[in-house]
């Protein structure tokens, strides 16, 4: 992920193009573990958030930040070398967590300050098993 980062909507933003790609997009819901390597310049981080109906990615408001509203998330990746919370995932570097999904269409997004606009999120599917 980062400037040249993880498919999903490419975006522009006053720090260039960014974009998150996910492999694979759909999977069966319970325990689903995330992987997240930065292969970009900058700090990022994955929040898993679940789409209304109607909703597509990259369609969300950001506020005065930069950032979405992390309400209802299940979880996030951002702890370099580590699962779970922290300040960030730094270039080159690899992190995770594992979380138990119930079937649904959720949004991965960068929620670091304009990352967002940028284009840093991408569509995740969850199937019944």
């Amino acid at each position: 992920m980062g400037s040249g980062m993880m498919g999903g909507g490419p975006g522009r933003h006053d720090m260039g193009m960014m974009r998150l790609a996910v492999h694979p997009a759909t999977v069966r819901s319970g325990v689903v573990s995330l992987r997240v390597l930065n292969t970009g310049a900058l700090t990022h981080e994955v929040v898993v958030l679940p789409l209304r109906t109607g909703q597509g990615v990259g369609e969300r408001s950001t506020g005065p930040d930069g950032r979405v509203s992390e309400a209802g998330s299940p979880g996030e990746v951002s702890r370099s070398c580590h699962a779970g919370s922290g300040d960030g995932i730094t270039p080159g570097s690899m992190a995770w967590t594992t979380l138990t999904l119930p079937p649904g269409r959720y949004e991965l997004v960068c929620n670091l300050p304009g990352h967002y606009q940028a284009g840093t999120y991408a569509k995740f599917v969850v199937t019944a098993r």
